[in-house]
């Protein structure tokens, strides 16, 4: 494994297109067999992304603003772990947000 070391504004936001339209991304980490992949994810006020489900555990930290995935409130400081090939979303947000998100194997 290497050390990785990264300076979010080092990176511009770019279109997230594996995610429905107003997503924003800024690719942190890419992937490898230990950590599929890392990014810091912008959603705008009203965005939506309907139910779906990973083959890898996926992990949330709000780092400002909030949204709702079934019928709960995701305020910033919140931290979700969803176990791989769970259900989950639809996600919405009224705010917007700005979330830490990454996919991992689990051992």
């Amino acid at each position: 494994m290497e050390d990785i070391s990264v300076n979010t504004k080092d990176i511009d936001w770019q279109v997230a297109d594996n995610y429905p339209a107003g997503a924003m991304q800024k690719v942190l980490h890419k992937g490898s067999d230990w950590a599929p992949r890392t990014i810091l994810l912008k959603i705008g006020p009203g965005w939506i992304m309907e139910e779906h489900t990973h083959i890898f555990t996926e992990l949330h930290y709000v780092l400002e603003g909030e949204y709702q995935s079934q019928n709960k409130v995701y305020p910033a400081g919140s931290f979700r772990m969803i176990p791989k090939h769970t259900d989950h979303g639809p996600f919405t947000t009224i705010k917007g947000a700005t979330i830490l998100v990454s996919w991992v194997k689990e051992p």
